[in-house]
């Protein structure tokens, strides 16, 4: 934090008075500070005096309301960053008019599908994606009598080592971050179940099928039994794994740099489990998620100018490379992915990662904007009266979807932008 601090002010210092600023706000911390504040001062620096980018921390900053330039966010946390919902202007929109190429063609075909809006056009650059994982610690597997190196693949294995755990005296064997996305997108999308359906022009939320409903009965059972603990529909498991309270987490892929620094265990990361007792599972079809660059309206032609320039240095791939690198989070374009195979990452993970990135869009998940967003909302409100024991999963879930479906049509669902 310290030297993220120093080198955007030393960046700063050697830059002309009278250079054209631009902000980009962010809630990033850590080694992801560092490396988008080492990126800043590069990028400063390249313009000679004539522009510079300033980074603020959306807890730092006294009005909310008044717009930075860029924002590094989920487009869910709108509320926190902004104090309001503003409307996005689409990047493709805004190279054009800073004079910078843009290639949509140029992304992984599932990064793009994380931020494009219905018409198919990116809306935001995807520049903290992460899949979803299942951590675990592998000091208490040992003390359980598991075997650290053979993690659950299955949802059923997971249930085994969760009671193991228990009994070895693991009060909290199996926690979650971001619980939409990963078990109720993620489980839609493995299982070969779309998250939202057309229903002519409109959209219909369809997550309360068998698969699902199976899931969320069978963690409502583990929550019972004190096999599984639910912390909130954030982040917040992330600091119950970090802090050894809970021995398997499932969150998001790019948390791992950030755990091995953090936790005083062995730390141990698997694929996301599936069923295997569902006819055409594809363990490995998980949805890229996360925080993306996202551009705010209202401002001036050269503040424009300058926030093309420097998604355009973004996407260069020696600089991909030393982001992923640094943060832990996707890349964004085959030819980040060659630079970091030539940087000599691990050939396997570079396979796995180029295969499953590379991968035609599966399904269809609910887009960028309003519509994902209020989803996400429902779903986590609905959820919670399963964990108050007030509702069954199949009522939580038909009332979700049903609630939903209220409000998915073109008008209201429509991306937010200007």
């Amino acid at each position: 934090m310290v030297r993220a601090a120093l080198l955007l002010v030393l960046g700063l210092c050697s830059l002309a008075a009278g250079a054209q600023e631009v902000t980009l706000r962010h809630a990033l911390e850590g080694r992801s500070l560092d490396a988008l504040a080492t990126l800043v001062v590069r990028f400063n620096d390249e313009q000679k005096g004539k522009a510079k980018v300033v980074i603020e921390d959306v807890h730092g900053v006294a009005d909310k309301h008044r717009l930075p330039d860029m924002a590094l966010l989920d487009a869910e946390d709108g509320m926190a960053f902004f104090g309001t919902l503003p409307r996005f202007r689409p990047l493709a929109q805004v190279m054009k008019e800073g004079g910078e190429k843009f290639d949509a063609a140029r992304f992984y075909p599932q990064v793009a599908d994380a931020v494009d809006d219905l018409t198919g056009k990116i809306q935001a650059l995807p520049l903290g994606l992460a899949l979803p994982v299942l951590f675990y610690d592998r000091d208490a597997f040992r003390k359980a009598g598991l075997d650290p190196d053979v993690p659950p693949q299955t949802w059923w294995e997971v249930q085994k080592a969760a009671s193991a755990l228990y009994d070895a005296g693991y009060k909290c064997p199996l926690t979650s971050s971001y619980f939409s996305w990963i078990h109720i997108e993620n489980l839609s999308s493995q299982h070969g179940e779309p998250v939202v359906a057309k229903n002519g022009r409109a959209e219909k939320l369809v997550v309360n099928g068998m698969v699902n409903v199976k899931h969320i009965a069978l963690l409502s059972s583990w929550y019972k039994s004190f096999y599984f603990h639910y912390f909130g529909p954030g982040n917040e498991g992330d600091a119950k794994f970090a802090a050894g309270e809970c021995a398997m987490l499932t969150g998001e892929s790019a948390a791992f740099a950030g755990f091995v620094g953090a936790a005083k265990f062995a730390v141990g990361v698997a694929a996301l489990p599936h069923y295997d007792d569902v006819w055409g599972v594809k363990p490995n079809d998980v949805l890229p998620d996360g925080a993306a660059l996202w551009i705010l309206p209202g401002k001036k032609k050269p503040e424009y100018k300058v926030v093309a320039r420097f998604v355009a240095f973004l996407l260069r791939p020696e600089i991909q490379k030393e982001w992923v690198r640094a943060t832990g989070y996707l890349p964004m374009t085959p030819a980040a992915m060659e630079s970091l195979r030539a940087a000599g990452m691990a050939p396997g993970v570079v396979a796995a990662a180029e295969k499953r990135l590379s991968s035609p869009r599966q399904g269809y998940r609910a887009k960028v904007g309003a519509g994902r967003n209020r989803i996400r909302a429902i779903l986590d409100e609905e959820i919670a009266f399963v964990w108050q024991n007030t509702k069954p999963a199949k009522e939580a879930l038909d009332t979700a979807v049903s609630r939903a479906n209220l409000f998915l049509s073109p008008a209201v669902a429509a991306p937010r932008h200007k």
